[in-house]
C-alpha cells in the first residue's frame, strides 16, 4: 500500500509537534497579515473621509462668517457696561428703600416705649442729626463742576492720566469745602457725611455703592465768599486749575455760586472694620 504524502497516517501514529520558535513565528507571521489586511480595509476610508470632513468644517465656517457679518455669533459674550451700572444702581436704590423702611420701623417702634433712658437716646439722636449731615440743608453756596478733558491721548503728549478726573482731585474739593466752612457738601446729588468713601473705578466714580460718570458735580452750603477763597488757596487745586488752562491738558474746572439743595444722607451709618486676631501661645 502507498505511504505517499496524502495517505492517513496509520493508527498510533503521531504527527512530530512544532517547536516553540515556529509556533511563535507562524503567530507573528498571521500577526502580519491581519495588520496588512486592515490597513487595506480602512486606508480607503481615511483617504475619502478626511477631505469630507475639511469641506464640511470650511463650509460651517463659511456660514458662520456670513450670519454673523463681523460680530460674535455668541451674544453672552458682549457687555452692555451702561446697563450693567444702571442695572447695579437701580439694586442699590431698592436696598436703600428698604433700609429706610425697616430704619423708619424701628424709629416708630423706639418712641413708643416708655422707658425714660431710650427718650433721652432718642433726644440725644436728635441733636446730632443735623450734625451728622441727617437732615436736609439749602441756601446759599458753591457749585464746582470737575470733567475729563476733551483731548485724546493722540491730541496730546502729555500723560493720560492728566486728561481725567480722579477721586483725589474730587475728594480735594470737598476738603477745601470743609474747611471753608460748608454746612452741607453733595457730589452727584449725594450728601457727603464722615462715613462717605470716594472710590474711582475705571471711568466712574462710586459713592455709596453707587458708579456715576463724570463730569463731577460738587456743591456746598455755605458763605460762597469763603467756600471759595479756601478753594482757591488750597495747593493741589491749584495745581489742578493750572492745568485747566494748559492748551495740551485742559481739564474740566468750573466753579460758580448759586443756591444749593442739600439732601439728607440716606445711607447706611454701620462701619465695617476688621478687628485683629488675639495672638496665641
Amino acid at each position: 500500500m502507498s505511504t505517499g504524502s496524502h495517505a492517513r497516517p496509520p493508527a498510533g501514529h503521531q504527527a512530530p509537534r512544532p517547536s516553540r520558535r515556529a509556533r511563535a513565528q507562524q503567530v507573528l507571521a498571521l500577526a502580519r497579515r491581519r495588520v496588512r489586511t486592515r490597513r487595506r480595509s480602512t486606508g480607503g476610508a481615511w483617504r475619502v473621509g478626511t477631505p469630507v470632513m475639511v469641506l464640511l468644517s470650511g463650509s460651517l465656517f463659511a456660514v458662520s462668517a456670513v450670519n454673523s457679518e463681523g460680530t460674535d455669533l455668541r451674544a453672552g459674550r458682549y457687555t452692555d457696561l451702561a446697563s450693567l451700572v444702571q442695572a447695579e444702581a437701580d439694586s442699590y436704590e431698592e436696598l436703600r428703600s428698604r433700609v429706610a423702611d425697616l430704619t423708619a420701623q424701628v424709629t416708630d417702634l423706639s418712641a413708643q416705649v416708655g422707658s425714660r433712658d431710650v427718650k433721652r437716646v432718642q433726644e440725644r439722636i436728635e441733636d446730632l442729626r443735623d450734625p451728622a449731615g441727617l437732615t436736609p440743608r439749602e441756601g446759599e453756596g458753591l457749585r464746582i463742576t470737575l470733567s475729563d478733558s476733551p483731548l485724546e491721548a493722540d491730541d496730546t503728549d502729555q500723560p493720560l492720566k492728566f486728561l481725567i478726573v480722579h477721586q483725589q482731585d474730587i475728594q480735594a474739593v470737598v476738603n477745601a469745602m470743609w474747611r471753608g466752612g460748608a454746612s452741607a457738601v453733595t457730589v452727584q446729588g449725594q450728601r457727603i457725611v464722615s462715613t462717605t468713601g470716594i472710590k474711582c473705578e475705571a471711568n466712574s466714580v462710586t459713592l455709596q455703592g453707587v458708579p456715576y460718570p463724570q463730569p463731577y458735580v460738587i456743591e456746598a452750603v455755605g458763605d460762597p465768599t469763603a467756600l471759595a477763597a479756601s478753594v482757591q488757596t488750597d495747593p493741589y487745586l491749584a495745581f489742578y486749575r493750572s492745568q485747566a488752562i494748559q492748551e495740551d491738558i485742559r481739564i474740566g474746572w468750573d466753579m460758580v455760586e448759586d443756591e444749593v439743595d442739600a439732601p439728607a444722607y440716606d445711607g447706611l451709618l454701620d462701619l465695617s472694620y476688621a478687628e485683629p486676631l488675639e495672638p496665641t501661645a
